[in-house]
């Protein structure tokens, strides 16, 4: 079974960019026509906010599809809007991969247990059903909190092995409140450092014919310098990094999260690309903003990593 890493790099040296795109549809932000035109249909109800979000991340995923690798929807923007948000959610994830792109859940799952496990189950496993057992949300990849220790990972990493899916742990999250607990130190180590070498631990028996494990992290742009740290921890771990662009880190500050081989991460945009229409003011074609905006952020990251000296695509 071909492992969630080497599907990853496969698909950014496919599409020469290691660039992805959140998809995070915040309905205030949809353009106006589109919600219009569900209120119609379905009125001021959790339905039309679910349909407007459909048919803008399809927009979106036509528009952006053979510029990046994969995207990553955000699921605390579909599941406020209660069952039909979670339709969303999910068409979204099925649209998406059958358009040829990898979907990075952003979840940050977290328990013990048999809690973790049905967490591992809905979304990267299979769930019985009446004694069958099926896919529901059927991701790639989802991130996963690491603050209640093996008992909250463990099943995770069993159906990334099992179905050949991925995680990302958070390790150094891109927030700016992120050192309150996570630059802690203990035992003379930051407790960033303490999570990556644990992430280098669990990552060890997921490693692919690529040299990289399906076991990644979760390191923000916005801390370039701790990023240098994390990358020697985790030589071995994809990156997933959060913080580009709306907010506030550039090309240069990511290029500490990939090794000098060129691989090693993706970045995220969310607003920055999804809602580039906005500061153009083109409602009417914000899915071409959107892919303008694509093209830009993979010309962005491609020339920095070259000017430092890194293979680029």
């Amino acid at each position: 079974m071909e492992t969630f890493a080497d599907r990853l790099i496969k698909a950014i040296e496919k599409k020469q960019n290691p660039s992805i795109v959140g998809l995070d549809p915040r309905l205030e932000q949809i353009p106006s026509f589109i919600k219009e035109e569900m209120i119609k249909k379905y009125g001021k109800t959790f339905e039309a906010a679910a349909e407007s979000i459909i048919f803008f991340n399809k927009k979106i995923i036509d528009a952006v599809k053979d510029i990046v690798p994969a995207v990553k929807p955000q699921i605390a923007f579909y599941e406020k809007y209660l069952a039909p948000g979670i339709r969303a959610f999910k068409e979204t994830v099925d649209y998406a991969k059958s358009k040829g792109l990898i979907v990075i859940e952003d979840g940050k799952r977290n328990d013990i247990g048999s809690t973790a496990q049905a967490y591992s189950e809905a979304h990267l496993g299979k769930v019985d059903l009446f004694g069958e057992k099926v896919s529901a949300f059927d991701v790639d990849c989802i991130t996963v909190n690491p603050y209640l220790g093996i008992d909250g990972i463990a099943p995770f990493i069993a159906d990334v092995k099992k179905h050949g899916k991925g995680i990302f742990v958070l390790v150094k999250t891109s927030n700016p409140s992120s050192g309150d607990f996570q630059d802690l130190e203990t035992k003379g180590k930051k407790i960033y450092e303490v999570v990556a070498d644990l992430v280098n631990k669990w990552n060890q028996d997921t490693i692919g014919n690529s040299g990289y494990g399906s076991v990644g992290a979760v390191v923000g742009a916005t801390y370039p310098e701790e990023a240098v740290i994390l990358r020697k921890l985790m030589p071995k771990s994809i990156f997933l990094v959060p913080g580009y662009g709306a907010q506030g880190g550039g090309a240069k500050d990511t290029i500490p999260c990939f090794n000098r081989d060129g691989y090693g991460a993706v970045i995220n945009s969310s607003r920055e690309i999804i809602f580039a229409y906005e500061k153009q003011k083109r409602e009417a074609d914000f899915d071409k903003a959107a892919k303008e905006a694509a093209v830009k952020m993979k010309d962005d990251l491609n020339n920095a990593l070259k000017e430092a000296g890194i293979r680029a695509w």
